[in-house]
């Protein structure tokens, strides 16, 4: 991950943390839900930047098995799209 996606990352997690603890101390509950979702969405976006780091690397490494596993993914999505 490139580093400021990752401080960017972290620094999300540590603001919806600060909020999530602040809402809790004043009993604020719109304050604290705030914050949790913002940490969980920081989380999720950090997941989802390493997967696609994943992905890339696979493809890069594998290209053949990644052409093969998009076939089948398009595949399935048309079997999905024509029934509709």
């Amino acid at each position: 991950m490139v580093e400021s996606e990752n401080f960017e990352t972290k620094l999300e997690e540590g603001i919806g943390r600060v909020q999530d603890g602040l809402g809790g101390l004043f009993g604020d509950p719109e304050l604290q839900l705030k914050g949790k979702v913002r940490f969980v969405c920081a989380k999720s976006r950090h997941y989802c930047a390493e997967a696609g780091e994943t992905v890339r690397d696979l493809t890069v490494d594998q290209p053949l098995l990644a052409l093969a596993v998009a076939s089948v993914i398009g595949f399935l999505a048309a079997l999905l799209w024509s029934r509709r």
